[in-house]
């Protein structure tokens, strides 16, 4: 943090008439969280943070207090922001927010802040001469909330604004109001709008948002999710980027993207780019998807983070249900993605499927990071590309190629976690026994109901 960065704050708020500047984190349940500081004392509070009891991050997604030693009533953390991520919130005028790390008292960094795992991920990364490029591809559903009169016996439910076809251009024109202030207010944050299109289902969307650094492509995704309800209220409509807001609808995937820079290459070139490959990819590249495939079962429980999450992880559903990888397989975990003409060199990179907007996204893109890292240091081999649908397989042609089912549940993904001993290392004990306490108690709560609506109403109210 440096006393420019802080200064360049303090004169935006004056200029642009900010009277509150949110400082927001991202928790175990993946819920966006975070304290407001007002302006009069905002050059103080970017120094020391704003206090904040270390319980939070036991908290679930439906404010649940887990017990989880370290995070109990005594102790208390510091919301430090950081000054380079300040935005005025279009959405909300007189707002601005920042991003923000968990930090101790005395200073140092909390063992639980998730922004905190990224970077030590990314440092790591670094070490071994690398950088990583992000992005992710976020689809959310717009509607109104409706209140059943039975209430509160029968839960509310999202009712999508349109019908309309996937890709259609009736989906653009009855989208089209809510999505040029949507629009108009990710470019007013510095958030550069690549593609928009109307998806399969009703009422649902997708806009991305160019890749970036690792750290500020994380930092984009709270954003994001943070712009597309935050517009969506402004215009009194409700949207949701639960992973399954409406049941009998497509769900809603944030696909996480990733390329390796070569730090040592003038230029940053795409280490993952191999013109003489069929597929067009590096032997850091195959090495990269071999420790993701490893890793997987494990990995989809912090970037498909909810129970809701596996109502859409099934096979032929184009979400990926298999621990497998292919050239623009979109049925494939794992997806090479295809150069685009005119940019064989630069444009070369991995899309992870299995991933979503209720996962933390620092944890997510930091596990990750990790998984792929430790492809590369064991040169593993992930084998042969399968290029088909993979439910297409027989057993037998699964099994050969070492093709197996994902985690069908928030409580198997957590079972592969708990067993992944690189990941729960890397995570640390304060940070694995919280995450694991807060999705546990969540998967606990929903096995109670046989209501598919009751879930997506906790969902979609809350991501």
């Amino acid at each position: 943090m440096t006393e420019g960065a802080i200064e360049t704050v303090m004169e935006r708020t004056r200029q642009e008439e900010i009277r509150l500047v949110r400082f927001l984190y991202a928790d175990h349940g993946g819920i966006i969280r975070g304290k407001a500081a007002g302006t009069a004392r905002l050059r103080e509070r970017m120094s020391s943070g704003i206090g904040h009891t270390v319980a939070m991050m036991a908290m679930s997604m439906l404010d649940q207090l887990q017990p989880v030693p370290g995070m109990g009533p005594v102790g208390e953390v510091r919301i430090v922001p950081d000054p380079e991520t300040f935005v005025a919130l279009p959405y909300a005028p007189g707002a601005g927010a920042m991003l923000a790390d968990l930090i101790k008292t005395d200073g140092s960094p909390w063992e639980a802040c998730p922004r905190t795992f990224l970077k030590q991920a990314l440092a790591e990364l670094a070490g071994e001469g690398y950088g990583m490029q992000a992005a992710f591809e976020p689809e959310f559903t717009v509607g109104h909330r409706e209140t059943s009169p039975a209430a509160p016996s029968i839960p509310d439910r999202l009712i999508p604004i349109d019908d309309s076809l996937c890709y259609s251009s009736t989906g653009f024109h009855q989208g089209h109001a809510f999505v040029m202030d949507l629009v108009s207010a990710m470019q007013e944050q510095g958030l550069e709008v690549e593609h928009y299109y109307p998806e399969l289902g009703h009422g649902q969307h997708e806009l991305s948002i160019r890749h970036a650094d690792a750290l500020r492509a994380a930092d984009n995704h709270v954003l994001f999710r943070e712009t597309v309800r935050g517009v969506a209220f402004h215009r009194g409509l409700w949207a949701s980027l639960a992973p399954k807001p409406v049941p009998d609808q497509a769900g809603n995937g944030t696909h996480l993207h990733g390329s390796l820079i070569d730090l040592g290459a003038e230029g940053g070139r795409n280490a993952f780019a191999d013109p003489t490959d069929r597929n067009g990819l590096s032997q850091v590249g195959y090495h990269f998807i071999g420790g993701l495939l490893a890793h997987l079962p494990a990995l989809v429980a912090l970037t498909c983070a909810s129970v809701n999450s596996y109502r859409r992880l099934a096979p032929q559903m184009w979400a990926s249900a298999y621990t497998c990888y292919g050239m623009d397989n979109r049925e494939a975990a794992i997806r090479i993605c295809s150069p685009l003409r005119g940019d064989p060199g630069s444009s070369v990179h991995l899309e992870l499927k299995p991933s979503d907007s209720s996962a933390n996204p620092y944890l997510a893109l930091g596990a990750f990071v990790y998984a792929g890292l430790d492809g590369i240091r064991s040169k593993l081999d992930p084998g042969e590309a399968v290029n088909v649908d993979p439910a297409t397989l027989t057993d037998a042609e699964r099994a050969s190629g070492n093709t197996h089912r994902l985690p069908a549940s928030l409580n198997a993904a957590l079972d592969a976690l708990s067993a992944d001993e690189m990941l729960m290392d890397l995570l640390g004990p304060l940070r694995s026994s919280a995450y694991l306490a807060v999705k546990r108690s969540e998967a606990a709560h929903f096995a109670h109901s046989t209501d598919p609506y009751y879930e997506c109403y906790e969902h979609f109210t809350k991501i």
